[in-house]
């Protein structure tokens, strides 16, 4: 036994505890979980930063962090890092990035400015740690332009961007060049589509290759989902989806400007609006009222904060625009940070009930 700081999470939270520590690379790999009086203790690789630990707890919120006794592996789960611990001086393994987004069989990493020269070991002891990986591409620009794409380099396997991703049951064919999409969203898409309610019209306003579309259509007999996007490449990867994942006659693809759409053909239907475009969602508040029936409806916004207050901020701003339309708000249902997309950077939800 070995004592180390861990979390102590609920038993029915621990699927979800092990996957947010295993995105940041948190989850010690020379220690085992150990249950105690109806909780499950989970050994840390390292303390969390406070961001970090704020993110966990607003996706689980009973988790505790803690000093507790572990007992250790007898076989040490091999980590890509244990591959460079040769190769790099101890100074250049601290900058090792502590998380990898793993998209069907490509391994994604943004590789610091001092691991440039580097960055195929690390290609390399990526693909010798995760055996099902392909290709590793390198993040060679922030996401940017109207069609949220960033460019990439491969440092390591194949040089390709496409490849077939699976989640909550959904298969997508997914080309990160062409159309973003992000695998550290997974539990918010699974969050969003069992909140819908059978009978419900979706509106999915930046729907990319449209993983909350097809997962809404997939978990209900009953429901209309329009899974708008003006990327045309992300459309024909969405209509490609819709098919594979055999939601015809529930998803109806759309290609094409949101604001035009809407004014054109679903203006008044939405029981239930998605504005997954956290850069600039604030500018179309007034298009998601629009969007929205006479009676009201649901709206799931989403922003980035870079504030102390980042959920008091998100909601704020959201009000704000929301009182330049006619519609009023009931209330926030939920305000929740989704992921830290740097230090003291958020991603945060906000779940707004419209009259």
């Amino acid at each position: 036994m070995r004592e180390a700081t861990g979390l102590k999470v609920p038993k029915a939270s621990v699927e979800k505890a092990l996957t947010l520590l295993m995105q940041r690379g948190l989850l010690s790999t020379e220690l085992k979980i150990r249950p105690q009086n109806g909780y499950i203790h989970i050994p840390l690789s390292r303390e969390p930063f406070a961001w970090e630990f704020e993110m966990i707890r607003n996706k689980v919120p009973e988790v505790v962090l803690c000093d507790s006794e572990f007992p250790e592996r007898q076989e040490k789960i091999t980590r890509f890092v244990d591959f460079l611990s040769d190769e790099l001086p101890p100074h250049l393994l601290a900058s090792l990035p502590h998380a990898v987004d793993f998209v069907g069989d490509i391994a994604v990493v943004e590789i610091p400015p001092e691991l440039e020269s580097h960055k195929l070991a690390i290609g390399a002891a990526i693909l010798k740690a995760h055996k099902r990986t392909k290709t590793v591409l390198s993040k060679s620009s922030p996401v940017n332009g109207a069609y949220r794409l960033r460019t990439f380099e491969t440092i390591g396997g194949e040089a390709r961007t496409q490849t077939v991703h699976r989640e909550h049951g959904c298969v997508y064919h997914v080309d990160l060049a062409k159309a973003y999409f992000s695998s550290r969203l997974s539990y918010e898409h699974l969050r969003v589509a069992s909140l819908v309610n059978e009978n419900e019209t979706v509106v999915d306003m930046f729907a990319g290759i449209g993983p909350f579309s097809i997962l809404t259509a997939k978990k209900h007999s009953n429901v209309r989902v329009y899974a708008v996007d003006m990327n045309p490449d992300a459309f024909e990867l969405l209509r490609k989806n819709v098919l594979v994942n055999r939601v015809m006659g529930k998803v109806t693809p759309i290609v094409g400007d949101i604001r035009n759409v809407v004014n054109e053909r679903l203006a008044g239907v939405a029981d239930r609006v998605i504005m997954n475009l956290p850069e600039r969602a604030i500018e179309y508040v007034d298009v998601a009222c629009r969007d929205l029936k006479p009676e009201g409806g649901v709206i799931h916004y989403y922003q980035f904060v870079d504030t102390p207050e980042p959920l008091d901020t998100a909601k704020n701003q959201f009000v704000r625009a929301l009182k330049q339309t006619n519609r009023q708000l009931i209330r926030v249902a939920e305000a929740r940070i989704v992921r830290g997309i740097a230090p003291f950077k958020y991603q945060v939800a906000v779940d707004a009930e419209i009259k």
